[in-house]
């Protein structure tokens, strides 16, 4: 018998488990998945904790309930990947054999490697929101917090779902402002980007949006370190910024077996082909979702979007054709703007987000780089999107490949 193995039950690990094992004989394929974590996080959803608008029922299910028949589960920690002898090494010291490797296994969060950030103020005063504990404790600080100087503040490049910073300083404004005290709350939003976004269009509109709210852009901001007795961050080039409290987004990595085994970059990516996600040395291996180093968002839909690419292309390389299915890097993320608003942006490697309608031109219902309703609708609807169809592998009305069906483009 064959075997497929998946490193990692997240997003991107559970609809692939999905979709092979509906496609792949019983008889002659089997397909395990490995993860050390029991439970599935909806990641989109810590977004809204601090805020009280979700709490942690919302974003948490067990991970077995979307794992098909027929799919190994094993929660176990993963070692390494020995890609010479085509296996992988448990930390229970059991191996397994594979003919075909997918790396799933994600990004995770770094604190430790920015000078400070974990020290004494760590979950007191400067939190992230990018876990459950950290969301819940930042909403525990934000219900008897009186007002002062909040900043978040981005660490480096790359980090997963690029808007959420964007959306939590909105989210804060609205939210301060419904507690009365907006006046006496200052927001700061520091990155490390020339702007708002990565993108021209986006970055006007985005930045025009945070203006229009009195929240405060600090561009162009490395940081190097944080200063917890005198709350301040300080860049490579020794500016500083002052706070009261800090909402963080640490560094991002990859999974430390994928550099122990040899096959990633400095951050633990995987260098995969960005059209056909296979490792760029080892043929049987590909990786997808936040773990490949794909030079596009890390976001669930990149992760969506790519399975579908994936799929073909495994499927291709079991029966020795060509790998002709390509991802084109297309990406959407719905953008919560506060006030039950939010902005949508559509786009892929080669096409920034325009403005427009989607998914139909002229009709939507949805608006590109627009700050309406339906748009935060159309936001609250993919939390059962995502656990009903999505984790499932089923189809979706929306292509893989990026349509510029209903796009403007814009001169400037």
């Amino acid at each position: 018998m064959r075997k497929i193995i998946i490193l990692g039950a997240g997003t991107a690990g559970t609809i692939m488990a999905n979709k092979l094992r509906k496609a792949l004989d019983r008889e002659e394929w089997n397909i395990t998945i490995i993860d050390k974590e029991k439970n599935h996080y909806y990641q989109p959803g810590f977004l809204f904790i601090p805020f009280g608008i979700y709490d942690k029922q919302d974003v948490i299910k067990p991970k077995s309930d979307f794992i098909p028949a027929g799919v190994n589960m094993l929660y176990q920690e993963i070692d390494r990947v020995d890609p010479e002898n085509h296996r992988v090494v448990l930390s229970n010291g059991k191996s397994l054999d594979y003919n075909f490797l997918i790396i799933a296994t994600g990004a995770g969060l770094s604190p430790e490697e920015t000078p400070g950030m974990k020290d004494m103020l760590w979950y007191k005063e400067i939190f992230d929101f990018y876990t459950v504990d950290g969301a819940l404790a930042l909403r525990e600080y934000f219900r008897t917090w009186e007002g002062g100087r909040l900043v978040l503040a981005i660490t480096e490049m790359p980090f997963k779902c690029p808007v959420a910073p964007i959306e939590f300083v909105c989210l804060a404004e609205a939210y301060f402002t419904e507690k009365g005290i907006r006046d006496k709350v200052d927001i700061s939003f520091v990155t490390p980007l020339a702007g708002a976004f990565t993108k021209p269009v986006a970055t006007q509109m985005l930045s025009d949006l945070l203006k229009e709210k009195d929240i405060n852009i600090i561009p162009d901001f490395y940081i190097e370190r944080i200063d917890n007795e005198n709350r301040k961050l300080i860049s490579y080039d020794q500016k500083e910024v002052p706070f009261d409290v800090l909402t963080v987004i640490p560094v991002n990595k990859g999974a430390d077996f994928i550099g122990q085994s040899g096959l990633g970059d400095d951050l633990n990516f995987v260098p995969v082909n960005k059209h056909t996600l296979q490792h760029e040395t080892y043929r049987d291996i590909f990786a997808i979702g936040d773990a490949a180093d794909l030079p596009t968002s890390k976001a669930g839909s990149v992760a969506h979007f790519s399975a579908e690419i994936l799929f073909e292309n495994l499927l291709s390389a079991i029966e020795n054709r060509p790998l002709k299915a390509l991802y084109d890097g297309h990406s959407n993320c719905y953008i919560e703007t506060g006030y039950g608003k939010g902005a949508l942006i559509d786009f892929n490697y080669e096409t920034e987000p325009l403005p427009g309608t989607f998914p139909l031109p002229g009709i939507g219902p949805f608006g590109l780089l627009q700050n309406t309703k339906i748009n935060h609708y159309g936001k609250l609807l993919f939390r059962w999107i995502y656990w009903h169809i999505l984790l499932k592998g089923k189809e979706l009305p929306i292509e893989a490949e990026m349509s510029m069906a209903g796009k403007r483009m814009v001169k400037y």
